[in-house]
């Protein structure tokens, strides 16, 4: 119900509504806002008379009184507002205050004359009931119409004044603040709150009258991101309290970090108000889904961060998260309790602060005797020191020790001064120094609290807080900025245990509007000095490009660059120049090593030894055949034609040499004209010897005149007009395309770059040297067809079949030739085979030309000279006679020899 009548007290209407607290509520909205009142103090009124509870709060006498608000009780059970007392946070820092007061009074240089006074409540950490407590602040300025009650004796009553609140020091929790801060702001009360962060509260538009001592959550949010960056993390989760703190905080968070860039959120967890068993088990098994990302940013209140730990620890994940916890967190030994192994590592930060001596001085002499007028402080002194005072009405507890009175605390109980204590001395001081400076400017002769300041004008006492500027408890300057926000000075923690003689929270590092973090001072798991990694992905190798991942800038997968790829940049592969293949981290690129065919490979030492027997054999036939250049045998072989045939011998042989040799221009000329010029001069001889043997015959057969264009001359003549050929080809591929060399990037170019070559090479493709080699097949096929049509004629008279048998063997090994020249044309080792095959292939023809044609007359000459004689001369009819009858009696018999005569034809006809 209280809510409900909250929601009417916020409508536009109430809010648009100029309270005065001079003038009160203007008379439209009085009788209203008392009815408002009646039935809050009413309703709050049953509801704690049903739960047998009794408004309590603390009252201190003076000239101007404070308001006080203090989580001095936890929340309580469902039913129930209020729950055990909270020792730091509601006694320590109402102790504050009690203190501050104390101070401010006895100074007689602030406020002199004038008495501060207080009324100070408990809120049970619960926003709803501080708002019914809170009510009593207001209380003053409804004014009630009491002009129809009367007394018994007819005369008005005396109805006492209500005391008047000029300003309230409080709440702690922000959902807290945020619920009083709309109901003072109706009725212009300034409040100075000396715990609530959370960034919503700077709204000085609905806020107008909150200030707080301590920096809002934006700050916090922005050095905890800073913290994270400096840390080298991109990759984090978040975890929040339900409520206005923890929310406000991770969102604070989370759009500083979106505004900053680079860093990424894994999950963003909210903790339920009320949270139901397992549910923190539940956290930890959504934070593991994610568990890259190590980092957990909270924002949660202590009991919160407490189970969170208690988690965990409980799935074994001690070590695991790296926390970075906010002022909730702070220095607290409370929420690490029993847990500090999973604890160890966190990063916390905390608003700037410092023991303060005095204060401790002042709470550890408190007592039962000299406190009286803390209300709580007996059931404080109970549980501090786990005992049990004796009360009239109460029954005593036979389970706990009875109290004595003389316990001390900080000697018979643990004391360790709350964080906050010194922004609730704070908050007093700024709200003492507005009144002071107030008082000066409208009370400059009085000495007590003049009829300008009587009653206090609360939006006049907010532009005196806002302008408040002295050096706080900590020795800091207190200021407000135009929101009522102080600034931003934190101390950064770190819960250590290893390496250091006492474990605990160690300073490393502070921000003010920047960070100043000492990374060497930090320290992890196991005295680790390494900061742990929270990162969606780890960088990617040398030579590996990043391929994002979509929607999420800090996770990509890492993809190597493949093939002859190099990495341009983190996100780009690139090819390399053609020239060039990647380096071995693919980094950048390299010249591809250019190489050729070497003297000392295997693929050059057969041929060239099967060049070199080749030559030698050729020279040795030569020298043979002009030693004996007149012999019998040496003439009938046609000298003419045979020093023709192995001048072509002896040059498909030499080409060998060329084609192995270092390609250069001059090489590359010679490799053109002389890699289908051997061949040509051979089978230009063949062919011409063939063709004559087969006119010479065929016009036997129908003639006794001998052919045309058989005589020597003749011969040569048509031999050389079939080599120009070749060589006028040659040349003019000279004139089209000049000889030279170039290389070859793509023909050694495997999948692994590392076995990439360039290949120095004359230009010669494949199908040029075809063309270089097609006019002498096509002399080789026309000589094998002449020597198959000749294949009837008598070997007594010609060389047809020693001819023949060279043209069937020389096509065997071309046919050969073929399928392995071209069939190796995808291998790496393609130049070195088809080179090798080429050169074998050429020495093979020439060995067999020169084996069947000319060693066993070689053979005769030098090992039978008896042989080597002049036989009878016959003319050519008696040749053309003897051929014919040879002709007829091959056809009758197959299985003998034909032709019994060894005499030679006549060569000179």
């Amino acid at each position: 119900m209280a809510e409900s009548l909250l929601d009417i007290i916020m409508s536009p209407e109430a809010l648009s509504c100029p309270l005065s607290l001079r003038l009160g509520v203007p008379l439209i909205y009085r009788s209203w806002l008392q009815l408002v009142w009646v039935l809050l103090v009413g309703i709050s009124s049953v509801s704690e008379a049903q739960q047998g509870i009794q408004p309590q709060s603390i009252k201190i006498e003076g000239d101007i009184t404070l308001g006080g608000l203090f989580p001095v009780h936890s929340r309580g059970p469902a039913g129930v507002p209020c729950g055990e007392i909270k020792r730091e946070k509601g006694i320590h820092r109402l102790e504050a205050m009690l203190y501050a007061l104390d101070q401010i009074n006895s100074d007689p240089d602030l406020l002199p004359n004038i008495t501060l006074g207080a009324r100070i409540l408990d809120t049970c950490s619960r926003d709803t009931y501080a708002l019914e407590q809170s009510l009593t602040f207001v209380q003053a300025l409804i004014q009630k119409d009491n002009s129809d009650v009367r007394c018994s004796n007819g005369e008005p009553p005396i109805i006492p004044k209500p005391e008047r609140v000029v300003g309230v020091i409080g709440a702690s929790g922000s959902s807290v603040s945020i619920m009083v801060a709309n109901v003072l702001r109706l009725f212009a009360i300034p409040q100075i709150s000396y715990a609530s962060t959370a960034p919503e509260l700077s709204d000085n538009s609905r806020y107008e009258f909150f200030s707080r001592v301590v920096p809002p959550d934006s700050y916090q949010a922005q050095a905890m991101v800073d913290i994270v960056k400096a840390m080298g993390w991109n990759y984090v989760s978040t975890l929040a309290s339900e409520g206005n703190y923890g929310e406000s905080g991770v969102d604070a968070f989370l759009q500083i970090s979106r505004e900053a860039g680079g860093l990424c959120i894994a999950q963003s967890i909210r903790i339920p108000r009320e949270p139901r068993p397992g549910e923190f088990e539940k956290v930890i098994k959504r934070l593991m889904e994610t568990s890259n990302a190590r980092g957990v940013i909270i924002f949660a209140n202590e009991d919160d961060i407490k189970r969170v730990l208690q988690a965990a620890k409980k799935a074994n994940l001690t070590g695991h998260f790296l926390f970075v916890g906010s002022d909730s967190w702070g220095a607290k030994s409370s929420p690490i309790e029993n847990q500090e192994e999973v604890a160890e590592g966190a990063v916390t930060i905390l608003p700037k602060r410092r023991c303060m001596l005095d204060v401790r001085q002042y709470f550890t002499s408190r007592s039962l005797e000299n406190n009286r007028r803390n209300i709580w402080f007996a059931e404080f002194w109970e549980d501090d020191f786990k005992c049990k005072l004796t009360r009239p009405g109460i029954k005593y507890d036979p389970g706990r020790r009875k109290c004595t009175g003389e316990e001390r605390i900080s000697r018979d109980s643990q004391y360790e001064q709350e964080g906050k204590v010194q922004f609730v001395i704070d908050a007093v001081y700024a709200m003492a120094h507005a009144l002071h400076n107030m008082h000066l400017d409208l009370c400059p002769s009085s000495t007590g609290v003049c009829e300008k300041m009587d009653p206090v004008e609360g939006r006049m006492l907010l532009q005196y807080i806002h302008s408040v500027n002295f050096n706080g408890s900590a020795g800091t300057g207190v200021m407000f900025n135009e929101n009522g926000d102080a600034p931003g000075r934190y101390d950064i923690f770190q819960y250590q245990m290893s390496n250091i003689s006492n474990p605990g929270y160690k300073v490393i590092g502070q921000w003010t509007n920047h960070l100043r973090l000492n990374v060497e001072e930090m320290q992890w798991s196991g005295g680790e000095r390494k900061i742990p990694e929270s990162v969606c992905s780890f960088p990617c190798e040398p030579g590996e490009r990043k391929k994002m991942v979509k929607g999420v800038p800090c996770c990509w997968h890492c993809e190597l660059c493949d093939g002859y790829q190099y990495q341009l940049d983190e996100f780009t592969c690139d090819m390399c120049p053609f020239d060039m293949r990647p380096l071995k981290n693919r980094t950048g690129c390299r010249p591809t090593p250019i190489i050729k065919l070497e003297w000392s490979s295997p693929w050059a030492i057969i041929p060239v030894f099967l060049a070199i027997l080749g030559i030698f054999a050729t020279t040795g036939v030569i020298g043979t055949f002009i030693r004996f250049n007149d012999t019998p045998i040496v003439r009938a072989s046609g000298r003419e034609l045979s020093y023709v045939l192995l001048t072509g011998i002896f040059l498909i042989y030499l080409i060998t040499f060329l084609m192995i040799a270092e390609p250069s221009v001059a090489v590359c000329a010679f490799r053109r004209l002389l890699l289908g010029l051997g061949m040509c001069i051979s089978y230009s001889a063949m062919l011409t010897k063939t063709n004559r043997i087969y006119r010479i015959f065929e016009q036997g057969k129908k003639s006794v005149t001998p052919p045309k264009f058989i005589s020597p001359t003749s011969q040569l003549i048509i031999t050389f007009i079939l080599i120009s050929v070749q060589v006028l080809g040659v040349f003019v591929w000279f004139g089209v395309v000049p000889p030279h060399t170039n290389i070859d990037y793509e023909e050694l170019k495997p999948p692994n770059p590392e076995f990439a070559r360039g290949i120095l090479k004359c230009d010669m493709s494949d199908l040029s040297l075809i063309y270089c080699l097609s006019y002498s097949i096509l002399l080789m096929v026309t000589c094998t067809v002449y020597a198959i049509k000749s294949r009837g004629v008598p070997e007594t008279f010609n060389e047809a079949k020693p001819i023949g048998f060279t043209m069937y063997t020389t096509c065997i090994i071309w046919l050969a030739f073929v399928p392995i020249f071209f069939g190796t044309s995808q291998s790496t080792e393609k130049m070195f085979i088809q080179t090798t095959t080429l050169t074998v292939s050429m020495s093979l023809s020439a060995t067999v030309s020169l084996g069947m044609l000319y060693i066993p007359k070689v053979y005769v000459i030098i090992f039978h000279p008896e042989q080597n004689v002049q036989k009878r001369k016959r003319s050519f009819k008696a040749v053309v006679t003897a051929a014919t009858v040879s002709t007829r009696l091959s056809q009758k018999s197959n299985d003998k020899q034909n032709g019994e005569s060894k005499m030679e034809p006549d060569r000179s006809q």
